[in-house]
């Protein structure tokens, strides 16, 4: 009871004509961003903050937040029509653009919409009655821990190729790689920078997904010499009941996958979408046509995806950690406000906090109106001949990569994954392997580093945590299983064609 008394205490701040007019703004605006290819939440919100201190504490909390949970909705959008993706969105260009291609695009973004409405409000049932609780989660999670989780989401490289597993295997290596350039943080050496000085800090995740996905595409698109749009004639969007019962058991399951890795620092919806189509493709009664434009590759990331938003708030209001930049620029606007988020937040500031989990389902139903009803407006844009778009699509794409640092450099790099990624297509490499390894291996990398300097070089810290402990047991049983598959597959084959024919 207690919950539904603070919940409706949330409501009652959240439903004030001020509060909904922000919240409104910020889901609009997030759409936006979400629509244009290469900008993103965490850029807008930067540019943003400053206008925080002219607004009530109540509603610049609640539009910048719309703005970050309303960019997960609106970055499947470019994903699905032209396959050009944010961070968030890499997956939505596996069977999303599939879907577009067989002309199925309306489909295919009222699943993401839909989806994306679900993993929001199982997001939001969590946040409301276990963020006290579950913000406590993180601290149980030492540098073995993570560094064991990372290593499952290798495990998923067999799930998201869309190839062979060696080529898959190959990609993800590939990215590991490319997630080394920079400068090593504990000796602050440059490593594979090839004394470019641009390449000191890495290369941005933008340019990667963009160069890849985006430019790639469009370059294949051009090399086809066919004239096409993104999609053709009308737009339909509501699915069959038979297609709708597909839809929400993924959605479930993502928003489950997504509410757990967004309390986890380091985790949110860039690896939840990975894990939730992993999953999905493991466990889904159309498994096999997931890769291929199946429903369920576009219901399970945009659920993960949208409940790993909301739920990245726990850690940051219980225990006042910020998991990745947007919730520090989130703690940012707190601090601004004189608020320390922090255990103490919920008791001293309970009308922000419960007026701030309402506001995100309310924000919910905005984003629904906005992306499923109006999507044919958004979209509109999209009819125009293709020979005429793609010089907007790659204007957007170079604004989107230079605005992450301001730095002309950037666009030079994205312009070079293009080409990567060009090659990579004529060669059926598929590079959704080669981002979960370009995110994945820095990440890998700083948590076994942290872990072996605690351990004093002993790999028995990893056998020791029953969490890393448990997890490797896990991957070691699952590759076990792998290769027993693959064995038995391999003497199925040999039996079959041993067999006469006749």
């Amino acid at each position: 009871m207690d919950i539904l008394h603070n919940l409706a205490f949330g409501f009652e701040h959240a439903l004030t004509w001020q509060n909904l007019m922000f919240c409104a703004i910020g889901c609009t605006v997030g759409t936006l961003v979400g629509l244009l290819p290469g900008l993103g939440p965490l850029a807008t919100i930067s540019l943003l903050l400053p206008l925080t201190y002219s607004i009530p504490t109540g509603g610049a909390l609640i539009m910048l937040a719309g703005i970050y949970y309303g960019a997960q909705y609106g970055d499947s959008v470019s994903a699905i029509t032209m396959k050009i993706p944010h961070a968030s969105s890499i997956v939505a260009c596996i069977d999303g653009y599939q879907m577009t291609l067989k002309g199925k695009t309306g489909l295919a973004l009222f699943t993401a919409g839909i989806s994306s409405f679900i993993g929001g409000t199982v997001a939001i049932i969590v946040l409301s009655t276990l963020a006290p609780v579950l913000g406590e989660v993180a601290f149980l999670f030492g540098p073995a821990d993570y560094c064991a989780l990372m290593l499952v989401g290798f495990v998923c490289v067999s799930f998201v190729t869309t190839g062979s597993l060696l080529n898959g295997l190959a990609m993800c290596l590939i990215g590991v790689l490319m997630g080394q350039i920079g400068t090593d943080v504990n000796s602050g050496t440059q490593r594979f920078t090839f004394d470019f000085t641009f390449l000191s800090d890495g290369v941005g995740l933008v340019s990667v997904a963009l160069g890849c996905f985006g430019i790639a595409e469009i370059t294949k698109n051009l090399d086809e010499k066919n004239e096409r749009t993104p999609f053709n004639g009308k737009i339909d969007l509501m699915p069959t009941w038979p297609e709708f019962k597909r839809i929400i058991p993924s959605a479930l399951r993502g928003s489950v996958i997504g509410s757990f890795l967004g309390i986890l620092p380091g985790g949110g919806p860039v690896i939840a979408q990975f894990a939730a189509y992993a999953v999905d493709k493991k466990f889904s009664k159309y498994r096999d046509e997931i890769g291929q434009g199946a429903i369920e590759g576009v219901a399970g990331q945009a659920a993960a995806d949208e409940a790993a938003a909301r739920t990245s708030f726990i850690p940051l209001m219980s225990i006042g950690i910020p998991e990745n930049a947007v919730m520090a620029l989130m703690m940012a606007a707190f601090i601004i406000k004189g608020i320390q988020p922090g255990p103490s937040m919920i008791k001293e500031h309970g009308d922000l906090f419960w007026g701030l989990v309402a506001s995100m389902w309310v924000g919910n139903v905005f984003l629904v109106t906005l992306n499923v009803p109006l999507v044919r407006y958004w979209l509109s844009v999209f009819k125009i001949p293709y020979s005429v778009l793609f010089p907007s699509i790659l204007f957007f794409c170079c604004i989107g990569t230079y605005s992450v640092n301001n730095n002309l450099d950037d666009v030079f790099v994205t312009s070079a994954f293009g080409l990567i990624g060009y090659m990579f297509m004529r060669l059926n490499l598929d590079a959704a392997p080669l981002m979960l390894g370009f995110i994945l291996g820095p990440m890998l990398e700083e948590n076994f580093r942290r872990a072996m300097l605690l351990s004093r070089g002993s790999f028995m810290g990893f056998v020791n945590r029953p969490i890393s402990g448990t997890l490797l047991a896990l991957i070691g049983l699952f590759v076990v299983w792998q290769i027993r598959t693959f064995v038995l597959k391999a003497r199925k084959n040999r039996l079959e064609r041993a067999q006469p024919a006749f």
